[in-house]
């Protein structure tokens, strides 16, 4: 039997091994958190590159200093013991500052979605509850136009730029440089840190909780598994307001000493040039990202990089092997996770397709099960005994890890969300034996003979767009409060070329209604991501006991004109409007000629 074939390869041996190493001291001592070690990292390399931005960038030092004037920020105005500051930038090298400083002494911050706007925004400002907000000076006007409906209304700060009415946050801790924060209060290992908003399945986003505990665990645990070090630099284009992005891409080349390429948003038109001039070693993925890739024509610079690995999640298949061959990067570590999750899968062997897996030789330490589904009820089927039934070798079921408990401290411990109900709903109990506890992921997966993981879909009323989490009820209630519409039903339709599922409403409408009205309303209450590719104007929708059924018949039937004499719209980027979709313009859509 092949070395790869016959267990763990050797490769990927050393990156668990190095996973656990490098995790195993966290909490030792309990107050060195992420910000104080990189303090540490400082102390050793202060000159080195630590964030590259487009404009700006700092050093270790830099850095480290930065951190502090910001936690001296906080303390002088009552951001620390668990209070919350909603953070809303887009990405650069200050918004890292910004939440490491705030963090290091006690202070949580929610990473806003800098594309929210409307009703979007102000829940998600909402549920954190903050007594600040620091905003980018760009996206000022978007917030104040819900500033007047948050009860109690937060202290808004203005980063980058004046803004009338509205102190600047950058301005007073350049004021500020001596601030001495060696007797600032020190946050443990357990508090909170970070509110990072996730769809979950089912409602509106919802804000995970992030501990310190998980923040240094993400950030040592990637850098083991990357083998990452102080030659290494990260380009990082994912959004920061995500736990990818924003912590796991960044953070593990910070405690590791390397450097992280910051950039606003994702070119790929310009991603080689930027790639070979940065020097960067490691590039963070979507899938998503990977495909734009493979589709461009082909450019000088595509293998003449210094890329050794790619990490990411959500890479197809029908890709990998071309993204692997033509770009010359030696390896690719693939990865499963979420960040509620008490879990994660890692692909180390480059086996296309597989999100992961978990080697036997920790399968005690992170017990993870597939567990049969029933689809019609909506949860994992039960046998005769009460308790759940596991899947065999490629049977589809959801994913679930298992929660310690006092019989077994095998497991990771699920941290939540600030709503305790939408906590207590991804908790299953009584799996495997009576009172036992294990995390619902929400995702059906199934499992090879080899133990590789392979994702199939998501349950429930979400699903995924652009590297965006879609929630259909979500976007059901902004459509529905659009005049002329009556009722909407959203869902997800595949699309050729496209990574996930691209949104689709069916909608019953009035004399009033127009097109027109309907795209100004989107922009306004959805972001671009969450707004339907595709519309069907029905004169009906059934709302019974079989409106599931229903909703799987027009997802069924989706967008081919063939399938209905209901009018069908597409949102044709060119034409900036939502256009009839006849045979013709399906054809294109089929042949990718249309971009989306």
């Amino acid at each position: 039997m092949s070395e790869k074939h016959g267990g763990t390869d050797k490769r990927a041996r050393d990156a668990w091994l190095r996973a656990l190493q490098r995790t195993a001291s966290i909490g030792t001592p309990p107050h060195r958190t992420l910000p104080v070690a990189i303090d540490e990292v400082a102390h050793t390399y202060p000159g080195r590159p630590a964030l590259i931005g487009e404009r700006d960038g700092l050093t270790y030092r830099e850095l480290a200093d930065c951190s502090r004037q910001y936690a001296g920020w906080a303390v002088r105005h009552m951001a620390t013991n668990g209070r919350t500051v909603c953070l809303i930038m887009r990405n650069c090298p200050e918004f890292l500052a910004i939440w490491l400083g705030i963090t290091r002494v006690g202070g949580l911050v929610a990473l806003i979605n800098h594309r929210l706007e409307g009703r979007a925004l102000m829940h998600a400002i909402s549920v954190a509850a903050p007594v600040h907000i620091i905003v980018d000076a760009a996206l000022v006007a978007v917030l104040e136009a819900v500033l007047p409906l948050l009860i109690p209304a937060p202290a808004v700060w203005v980063c980058g730029a004046d803004s009338p009415g509205h102190r600047r946050i950058d301005r007073e801790i350049d004021a500020e440089r001596e601030t001495v924060i060696a007797d600032l209060p020190r946050p443990q290992l357990t508090d909170r840190a970070l509110y990072i908003y996730t769809s979950g399945t089912t409602g509106m986003p919802k804000a995970a909780i992030v501990s310190h505990f998980r923040i240094l665990q993400w950030s040592q645990w990637f850098a083991g598994m990357m083998d990452a070090g102080p030659s290494d630099r990260m380009y990082n284009c994912l959004p920061m307001y995500h736990s990818v992005g924003g912590v796991v891409a960044s953070c593990a080349m910070l405690v590791s000493g390397g450097s992280v390429v910051i950039r606003e948003r994702f070119s790929a038109s310009r991603f080689w040039d930027d790639v070979a001039s940065s020097r960067a070693t490691i590039f963070q993925y979507i899938g998503e990202l990977c495909r734009y890739l493979v589709r461009n024509p082909p450019h000088p610079k595509e293998t003449a990089h210094c890329l050794r690995l790619s990490c990411g999640n959500g890479l197809p298949a029908d890709v990998w092997p071309e993204f692997r061959g033509r770009f010359g990067i030696a390896h690719n570590l693939e990865f499963y996770a979420a960040t509620e999750a008490n879990f994660s899968l890692f692909n180390c062997e480059d086996e296309a397709g597989s999100i992961g897996r978990i080697p036997p030789f920790l399968a005690h330490r992170f017990p993870v099960a597939l567990v049969k589904f029933d689809v019609a009820r909506g949860e994992p089927l039960r046998g005769p005994d009460g308790l759940c039934v596991r899947c065999g070798t490629d049977e589809v079921g959801e994913a679930i890890s298992k929660l310690p408990d006092a019989t077994s401290p095998a497991g990771v411990p699920f941290e939540g969300y600030t709503d305790s109900d939408a906590s207590a709903k991804k908790i299953l109990y009584n799996v495997f034996v009576a009172g036992d506890a294990w995390y619902r992921s929400g995702d059906l997966m199934r499992r090879d003979a080899r133990g590789f993981f392979y994702f199939v879909d998501r349950i429930g009323d979400t699903f995924r767009w652009k590297g965006e989490n879609v929630s259909t009820t979500e976007a059901a209630a902004a459509i529905g409060s659009c005049p002329g519409v009556v009722e909407v039903v959203v869902y997800g339709v595949s699309v050729p070329g496209g990574e996930g599922r691209a949104g689709m409403a069916a909608i019953v409408v009035t004399a009033a209604f127009d097109f027109a009205s309907l795209q100004r309303h989107l922009a306004a209450v959805l972001p671009a991501y969450a707004q339907p590719l595709f519309v069907r104007v029905c004169s009906a929708i059934e709302a019974t006991e079989t409106f599931k059924q229903k909703k799987q018949d027009l997802v069924r039937e989706g967008y081919d004109p063939s399938k209905t004499t209901d009018p069908l719209y597409f949102a044709d980027r060119e034409a900036g409007a939502y256009v009839p979709l006849d045979r013709a313009l399906y054809d294109r859509i089929a042949r990718c000629e249309i971009g989306f």
